[in-house]
């Protein structure tokens, strides 16, 4: 804390830093951070994902396109505020959206686009798998697109060789090893915490099924090997770098971390990898994350996910499609009406003015209520998505409850998961937003709160999200002492000064939230009248 300019710069021409980088669904974003873990410099690149041929996918060209955007902006920061050439680093780690299906052929080429997470093209194989395992098996996850590819017949299946996760891949691209993460890897298949792999059961399991379909392969063969947090999953090599740094101004050699999932990087950056703490990430999809003190009752609840933390320890996961697309398109539009009217606006700035008007809006929205589904929502069960805003006659339809609304409705579907949830009996002592809906002060906290009916603390580091929770993951894989588990490290070395602001639930925003989502509920039932009509 409280370094000069001339210390940080010779600090990162030391090579003491340590980047994170994370493919998030519209940015990558990269964050350098110091020995304390402090954010002194970041790089971003925005993109999105195109629907082509029927799947949401990101290309191979602009997955590494991207990347080296990124950090070519990160290089760029640091050559601006530090006067210095970033071209050694202490630790390097990539994490990115979980699940999604990347398979390979032998020779490493990309045997179909990258299918990501948000695809909702899986269902029969979700469903079959559930069955088998005694185990909810998602949609998303990698092992439910590789088997829905085995039902298909398509083409690719008796080539693959290996499969894995975005993070995987650019990491293997990066290090030549294919490895992953356990939490990213219980996005791709069920993992046993007991052991730290995958379960060995439902590995059999699927090789029978996959067998009697005619499937040569074993699925134990294609996975990425299984690593933890403070791992080190290799090193950059030169190829490597020149990958991430064109221009070859970047050394190889750097140790890299297991490459993570958001979900990961997510509890990392917001202290939540102990029992009983939980998380909430918001962007372009939400989730939320229970670190578990025991076993849950029901294995084969749809609404819960049951993931690992970094460490391998069992996590309940309740996971949404949709959460900020439907507002940012709602605050383009204004924005752009503005530009009609001759206006000059900063896009940030209106974000936090409408925003702050949500807190003077009616508890319940004044009877507004909207369905924010962009793509599929599972939780919901609607499989396409057709965004709907409905209102009363006589509802109050002004700003403040509009917003109110959309930022209610972005939580929606978590606040309908998150019931499952508390039927299990499942205690949370702390709950972390982190995300960049919550970059305005308590409007989206506040409301979280209520919707989840617990207290929300978010922490300073809020806004940078899983990119700096992946660089303090590389830099405790580098500074940890001698058997330091991950959460003392960010106990004592990465939170213990950190501010923060914790609101809890508020009564009257409770009682509004619940007869929002009673309403949320009912619209849904809309939301699967149009997808019958227009599917």
């Amino acid at each position: 804390m409280g370094k000069t300019r001339e210390q940080v710069a010779a600090s990162i021409a030391a090579g003491e830093a340590s980047l994170g980088i994370e493919y998030g669904s519209t940015r990558i974003k990269a964050v350098l951070v110091d020995a304390d873990n402090e954010p002194i410099a970041v790089g971003a690149f925005d993109w999105e994902n195109s629907l082509v041929d029927g799947y949401w996918t990101y290309s191979e060209e602009e997955i590494f396109a991207g990347l080296r955007a990124a950090y070519a902006s990160l290089k760029a920061d640091v050559a601006e505020k530090y006067g210095v050439m970033l071209s050694k680093l202490a630790a390097l780690g990539i994490s990115a959206m979980m699940h999604g299906y990347l398979p390979f052929d032998a020779e490493g080429n990309l045997l179909v686009p990258f299918r990501t997470w948000r695809n909702t093209t899986t269902t029969e194989a979700a469903r079959e798998l559930s069955e088998l395992f005694c185990f909810h098996t998602p949609e998303r996850w990698s092992v439910s697109h590789i088997y829905q590819a085995v039902l298909n017949g398509e083409e690719h299946v008796p080539q693959i060789d290996f499969f894995t996760t975005l993070s995987g891949f650019a990491h293997w691209k990066l290090t030549g090893e294919k490895v992953l993460s356990i939490g990213d890897a219980s996005g791709m298949f069920p993992i046993d915490s007991t052991t730290h792999d995958y379960d060995a059961d439902m590995v059999a399991k699927f090789d029978e099924l996959v067998a009697s379909k005619g499937v040569a392969w074993k699925v134990e063969d294609l996975l990425p090997r299984v690593l933890v947090a403070g791992d080190v999953a290799g090193h950059l090599t030169p190829e490597g770098a020149a990958l991430l740094d064109p221009a070859g101004d970047l050394e190889p050699g750097c140790p890299v971390c297991p490459p993570e999932g958001d979900a990961g990087t997510g509890m990392i950056a917001t202290n939540a990898v102990a029992p009983r703490t939980g998380n909430v990430s918001a962007g372009t999809s939400v989730f939320s994350m229970v670190v578990l003190e025991h076993a849950l009752k029901d294995a084969t609840s749809p609404e819960i996910d049951l993931v690992t933390t970094p460490m391998g320890d069992p996590v309940a996961m309740v996971h949404c499609n949709n959460c900020t697309s439907d507002i940012n398109g709602w605050v383009g539009l204004l924005c752009d009406f503005a530009e009609l009217m001759g206006t000059d606006l900063d896009r940030g700035e209106v974000f936090s003015k409408l925003f702050e008007s949500a807190l003077s809006g009616d508890k319940d929205a004044g009877g507004l209520v909207s369905i924010p589904f962009i793509s599929g929502e599972t939780v919901m069960g609607v499989q396409t998505g057709y965004p709907l805003v409905m209102r009363g006659q006589n509802s109050a339809f002004t700003i403040a409850n509009f917003m109110r609304m959309n930022i209610m409705a972005a939580f929606g579907a978590l606040a309908a998961g998150n019931e499952a949830l508390r039927a299990q009996d499942v205690k949370i002592d702390k709950l972390y937003g982190h995300g960049g809906i919550f970059k305005t002060p308590k409007v989206a906290q506040s409301l979280l709160a209520a919707a989840l009916e617990a207290p929300v603390t978010v922490m300073a580091t809020a806004g940078e999200g899983g990119a700096w929770g992946q660089a303090v993951a590389a830099s405790y894989m580098v500074h940890k002492a001698e058997d330091e588990a991950l959460d003392a490290y960010l106990n004592d070395k990465v939170f213990a000064n950190m501010e923060g602001t914790t609101l809890e639930p508020d009564a009257a925003d409770v009682e509004g939230y619940r007869a929002f989502l009673a309403a949320f509920k009912r619209a849904n039932e809309a939301e699967l009248a149009c997808e019958r009509a227009f599917a």
